[in-house]
């Protein structure tokens, strides 16, 4: 009964840091998503240079961990002179991550797109940049809903790694707690709860969302 009302008793505080969460996960998943389409565009381009430093993107991106990435923005680029605050960081570092693994999400439905459709709108007066923007990307979009929900819900989760750079999310939040209090287990318990208060809505809404554009589609 303890453990019950000691875990109960965290929540409050924890919760003082779930709109940090929310500001890393939506500053960085809207960076994920522009940087990630403008990446897959670069993949099919048909300029050999664009398609290079894509790769070569993707290949550094995530052949590296995620850890590491945020910690050389946070703690070694001021090194150089780019000195970046916590939560502009994390943004930062997870919108790159993830724009990496988003950008195979946009390719993948961009090239799923009928190509007759394509071929109707050129033969409607339609430009091939007009065709792209007004036709095959927003078929796209809707392919790509599911997995863009599933990576936005694992983005939150992975907002925990910015507690190694001082970013005051609910793992940092919990671990200032633990230090004081050495409620160990009543403490890391509600944060994994919180999370998943947090986590499998969104998890249902996504699976929501993806049946009606199926059904749309």
């Amino acid at each position: 009964m303890d453990f019950i009302t000691n875990t109960l008793a965290v929540f409050p505080a924890l919760l003082v840091a779930v709109p940090v969460v929310v500001q890393l996960a939506l500053g960085a998943m809207a960076l994920a998503l522009v940087l990630g389409l403008l990446i897959a565009l670069a993949r099919i381009s048909s300029i050999k240079i664009l398609r290079g430093i894509a790769t070569f993107y993707l290949e550094v991106i995530r052949g590296t961990p995620l850890l590491v990435q945020l910690v050389y923005i946070f703690f070694v680029l001021p090194s150089i002179g780019v000195s970046i605050e916590p939560v502009p960081a994390g943004i930062l570092g997870l919108g790159l991550n993830y724009a990496a693994y988003l950008s195979e999400v946009f390719r993948s439905a961009i090239l799923s797109v009928e190509h007759g459709q394509t071929e109707a709108a050129l033969s409607l007066g339609y430009t091939p940049t007009k065709t792209l923007w007004k036709v095959v990307i927003p078929q796209s979009f809707v392919v790509s809903m599911g997995p863009i929900g599933n990576y936005f819900i694992a983005m939150i989760k992975d907002t925990a790694l910015t507690s190694v750079i001082a970013v005051t999310e609910i793992l940092k939040t919990a671990n200032i707690l633990n230090s004081q209090t050495f409620q160990t287990t009543a403490i890391y318990t509600a944060a994994a709860i919180l999370y998943l208060i947090i986590s499998l809505p969104l998890s249902r809404i996504v699976v929501v969302l993806e049946r009606k554009a199926r059904a749309n589609g």
